[in-house]
């Protein structure tokens, strides 16, 4: 808790950097989209061309997005649903309205941690749904686009449809993970939450798709298999030991992504759930003065984040098979390493604000944060 009279700092730059976010964050996603239908397709280049208000407005799309936003609430509010207690929130499970705050900064982050009508959360509903399977079904309309004009799809668009449902499949299963994660317990639903979830994953995250439809890149069964290599197999063993991972990354470099990501998150989830469950019972922790402990082993004695490193291994095999001729494809992995980066030294501020003096120790015991021996 914030001490009375006492001001929390301000993260993104504060006024400012959120007003700044406001108009680049939609412009961003503007640029990649009409960027990715031109030729020189150059990232840092000025788009060919600015459509006119009247191709900026269509009453069927208005239509087809709220239909999709209203059939995803109704399947939300399904009553055969399984329902999860979540973690404990920022505010001790109770909800702050602040009286005083600066409109444009509190816009931005958002001042209701979890605004709710009745059971209908609205974060919660955003985080995973209606952008997750909007991005899925983009990509799979632009894989049948392509058919439409080739004849068939490409394999480098089998590929990238192929390792980002696997993504977004893995999201859907493991749904009462996001419980646990910065947007629910941490951050308010603001225009950040809002506009990523709805807008800016689905049109920006499927960017690989949108290139290579207008840009086919011919791509061979060896160069697939080891890009393949690179996005990973499923890893669902909890307790993987360090020597393991260094012996794989010295025979098998590539294959780490997926496994890294989906290792380390059932690790950490299964520890939360039960730390006398068997997978992770043997790993050895730190105690805080919380009352909670610290995995210091297994895949979160390797790096602090080992989920953020598969999921920027992940990233750069969504890219690759868009070639090397374009940096265009590559900008959701420079976005991504920034925002993990970002996202890394919040939790870091966080953690050390939570746990004192045992995070200090933690700190010690696993001194890199997202890379081994790098970063």
């Amino acid at each position: 808790m914030v001490p009375q009279g006492s001001r929390a700092e301000l993260e993104f730059g504060g006024p400012l950097g959120a007003a700044a976010l406001l108009l680049l964050l939609p412009a961003t996603m503007f640029h990649l989209l009409l960027v990715a239908r031109s030729g020189p397709a150059r990232l840092l280049g000025p788009p060919p061309y600015l459509p006119e208000l009247e191709e900026l407005w269509s009453p069927w799309a208005l239509l087809l997005c709220l239909t999709w936003l209203g059939l995803q609430a109704a399947l939300y509010l399904l009553p055969a649903r399984k329902v999860a207690e979540g973690q404990e929130l920022k505010d001790k499970s109770r909800l702050s309205y602040p009286i005083n705050g600066n409109p444009i900064y509190d816009f931005f982050l958002g001042r209701e941690l979890n605004p709710r009508i009745c059971s209908f959360d609205f974060k919660y509903f955003c985080e995973l749904r209606p952008g997750l399977i909007g991005w899925v079904l983009i990509n799979l309309a632009l894989l049948m686009q392509e058919a439409e004009l080739r004849g068939s799809p490409s394999l480098a668009m089998w590929l990238v449809n192929g390792f980002q449902l696997l993504y977004v499949g893995d999201a859907l299963w493991h749904e009462e993970a996001v419980l646990t994660t910065m947007d629910i317990i941490h951050d308010g639903f603001g225009f950040m939450l809002a506009f990523g979830d709805l807008a800016w994953v689905p049109f920006t995250y499927s960017l690989q798709a949108q290139f290579l439809l207008y840009h086919p890149e011919p791509l061979g069964l060896p160069l697939a298999s080891v890009i393949c290599l690179i996005n990973g197999q499923s890893g669902r063993g909890s307790a993987l030991p360090p020597p393991f991972i260094r012996s794989l990354f010295i025979q098998h470099p590539l294959a780490v992504g997926y496994y890294i990501f989906r290792g380390a998150n059932s690790q950490k989830n299964t520890f939360r759930k039960n730390p006398s469950d068997p997978r992770v019972a043997d790993l050895e922790t730190i105690s805080t003065a919380t009352g909670r402990r610290l995995l210091v082993s297994g895949w979160w004695g390797m790096v602090r984040h080992p989920n953020y490193l598969g999921d920027l291994i992940m990233a750069l095999a969504w890219s690759l098979p868009c070639g090397v001729s374009h940096l265009l494809p590559y900008f959701y992995l420079l976005y991504f390493t920034a925002l993990l980066v970002h996202r890394e030294a919040r939790d870091e501020q966080q953690c050390l604000q939570k746990y004192g003096l045992a995070w200090h120790a933690y700190c010690r015991r696993v001194p890199y944060r997202i890379v081994p021996y790098i970063y």
